[in-house]
């Protein structure tokens, strides 16, 4: 199981409109996408400052179902133009982890 983290930031003004955007629009369109092997997402938030951090993490059955989200240079972040009009920064490259252990 690979897990797939991008983090990115907005002002405090712009951060209900973006998690809005990511619940009603991306987090959908990514499922409407049927990737095989694509597991779930979870979207993490805090306050740091005068900004706000989302934290975006994904899972996969293998870094292949990583790919076909992602495409052949899988780290390249995926940030649609809605996205990008709102957020502050964010990472250009998403970190891939090999999930080792879990424990409910």
């Amino acid at each position: 199981m690979i897990s797939r983290i991008w983090h990115g930031w907005t002002t405090p003004g712009n951060a209900d409109k973006y998690e809005a955007l990511l619940k009603e629009e991306i987090f959908v369109g990514i499922g409407n996408r049927h990737i095989r092997g694509f597991k779930g997402i979870q979207l993490l938030r805090r306050e740091v400052g005068e900004e706000v951090e989302f934290v975006t993490i994904m899972l996969f059955d293998s870094v292949d179902a990583v790919r076909e989200f992602a495409g052949e240079d899988y780290e390249v972040a995926v940030v649609p133009e809605k996205a990008r009009a709102v957020l502050s920064h964010f990472d250009e490259r998403s970190q891939h982890y090999e999930i080792r252990a879990e424990r409910e």
